[in-house]
């Protein structure tokens, strides 16, 4: 079941993707996070009008190695965006509205995929 999910996840994301027409561009507002610093402390991070369409990493939660996955995203921008539990937008996914309202600390992401659909 969380391997159909996975993949009806990702096989959407690149359909958006496909659909889009010209060069890549950027969403317009922020997209921001929290994740647990090195030292242990909540610290937060914000993507200024990220790239979009397309797949960002999380840098400072890149490695489920090294680090936990970051928690509450708040998506501010103009655009759809699908947040993953894991890098390159892969694992579990949900859908955040644009200029939505701030998610609880209990939705974990390690990527988020610009849709280019306001």
């Amino acid at each position: 079941m969380r391997l159909r999910h996975t993949a009806a996840a990702a096989l959407g994301a690149l359909a958006l993707l496909l659909t889009q027409s010209g060069s890549a561009s950027a969403a317009t507002g922020d997209f921001s996070y929290e994740f647990v610093g090195l030292h242990g402390h909540p610290q937060s991070a914000t993507l200024h009008d990220p790239p979009s369409p397309g797949c960002v990493v999380l840098p400072e939660v890149a490695d489920p190695g090294s680090s936990e996955p970051a928690f509450a995203p708040h998506n501010d921008t103009d655009e759809w965006v699908m947040v993953f539990t894991e890098p390159n937008c892969t694992g579990d996914s949900w859908t955040l509205r644009p200029h939505g309202n701030p998610t609880t600390a209990r939705l974990k992401l390690r990527s988020v995929f610009l849709t280019g659909r306001h």
